[in-house]
């Protein structure tokens, strides 16, 4: 045993070895499919150790999606209906606020910011695009998650345009209910 790795707590040595092995055998044990009180009777513990592991480690629940869209005229709306979805990233931008993202922007500064997003985006399960062909096009090159594209016209998009705020609130629904 690596005294690196023991831990005195009071009367208590504490093996860090150890309990990682016990936490990696209880989540090989769930990812099996086994429920959290059948894996909690195989080693011994209480089904409330592995909810409060499965929280403590959560990473992700469920679908996670994103939402882009430029140039949107109704930005207030979709973004309104993105914040009741609760949806963890979402960047809807009239025509202004998109050329602002460029304006004044080293070429470097600009390139790492998207170089930041599309890593972003990678953490999603999904992604809505509303934008012209050009930047889906792109997007399904970059990203290796799916996609769902709502298309607002040919490029280049000049001016600002509406969303049917009922058709990108059904799209939402349509994605969440196949969780």
């Amino acid at each position: 045993m690596n005294l690196d790795r023991v831990f005195r707590i009071g009367e208590k040595l504490i093996s860090l070895d150890k309990t990682v092995r016990l936490v990696e055998r209880a989540l090989e044990l769930r990812e099996k499919g086994l429920s959290q009180q059948e894996a909690a009777n195989r080693l011994q513990l209480d089904r409330s150790f592995f909810s409060r592991l499965e929280s403590l480690g959560e990473i992700r629940k469920g679908n996670r999606i994103a939402v882009i869209g430029f140039p949107v005229s109704n930005v207030k709306e979709l973004t309104d209906t993105c914040r009741e979805y609760g949806l963890d990233l979402y960047m809807i931008l009239n025509n202004k606020e998109r050329w602002e993202l460029v304006r004044d922007k080293q070429a470097l500064d600009f390139f790492n910011s998207m170089l930041e997003l599309v890593t972003r985006l990678r953490e999603f399960d999904t992604l809505i695009m509303i934008t012209s062909n050009k930047w889906y096009h792109l997007a399904e090159a970059l990203l290796d998650i799916q996609i769902i594209y709502l298309e607002l016209g040919q490029s280049p998009i000049e001016h600002d345009l509406p969303v049917d705020r009922e058709m990108f609130e059904n799209t939402l629904k349509g994605i969440i209910s196949k969780e």
